[in-house]
């Protein structure tokens, strides 16, 4: 088995009704318009798939009254792949548009930190404002998911697989974890959420939902540190990853991530 991955990144969602008052702390022009996608993420060797994320459901899209133009599940098959053959998702952490839909992966072992079950599960989630990015049901399926044997914890750093390492920065939640892959073409970090934006951590902007603000802000090194460069920094949500990126294929919602951009950072 190679450790060099190929890294896809698969739009599901966008919010375009959002400011830049949602997307940073200390900005200018807060009343200013600050679109939103959201991915998940498929890493491929060759012989093995790994999910990162799980993106949220048509279920969830009515509850938050949050759109989505594709459910994450069903989108996988536009690169040949079937959500019930899956058998590694990593979970970066457990708001609701990254751990949703865990039934839809039966054969899979679920990769998150220790640190973000306790966070989720614990007296933090007393306070009704810290529990507004979960979705109760989906911290439940993975409580489940535990019992039955399924999810791996990691504390700190890990690997997942030859090529395939975890890293928690905390920060925009307690256990959030970014994911540092090696490629044929050097490492890149998928940043998740400890980097919604490029210019979150190209200037330091902290994002508004904030567990731990120090978290955050060292996070924003880490992620430059692993990929060793910004233009290898994949973040979380910025609709950029569409224009910097080739497509990937025919779909239209799917960019190929490892080579690097083709148009600069």
């Amino acid at each position: 088995m190679t450790d060099h991955w190929q890294v896809h990144a698969i739009k599901y969602a966008d919010r375009n009704t959002r400011t830049r008052r949602d997307s940073f702390i200390f900005d200018d022009h807060p009343a200013d318009p600050h679109g939103m996608d959201y991915f998940v993420w498929l890493l491929t060797n060759g012989t093995h798939r790994i999910l990162v994320d799980t993106g949220y459901d048509a279920a969830e899209a009515v509850r938050r009254d949050r759109p989505i133009l594709r459910d994450p599940a069903q989108a996988l098959e536009a690169l040949d792949v079937q959500a019930d053959k899956i058998d590694t998702v990593i979970i970066t952490h457990l708001h609701y548009d990254h751990a949703g839909g865990l039934d839809r992966y039966p054969m899979a072992q679920f990769h998150m930190q220790e640190s973000e079950m306790v966070y989720a599960t614990g007296p933090c989630m007393c306070h009704s404002v810290l529990q507004i990015p979960f979705t109760v049901d989906h911290v439940c399926e993975m409580v489940r998911h535990v019992y039955s044997g399924r999810v791996v914890f990691h504390r700190g750093s890990g690997e997942v697989a030859p090529g395939v390492r975890v890293h928690r920065t905390g920060g925009h939640s307690r256990g959030l974890q970014v994911v540092e892959v090696q490629t044929a073409d050097g490492p890149i970090c998928l940043a998740s959420d400890a980097a919604h934006y490029y210019e979150n951590f190209m200037s330091g902007k902290p994002f508004p939902i904030v567990a731990d603000l120090e978290d955050m802000l060292e996070g924003f090194a880490t992620i430059r540190r692993l990929a060793g460069t910004d233009a290898r920094v994949i973040p979380g949500h910025d609709p950029l990853i569409t224009k910097r990126f080739p497509t990937d294929g025919t779909s239209g919602f799917v960019w190929r991530l490892d080579k690097g951009p083709t148009v600069s950072c």
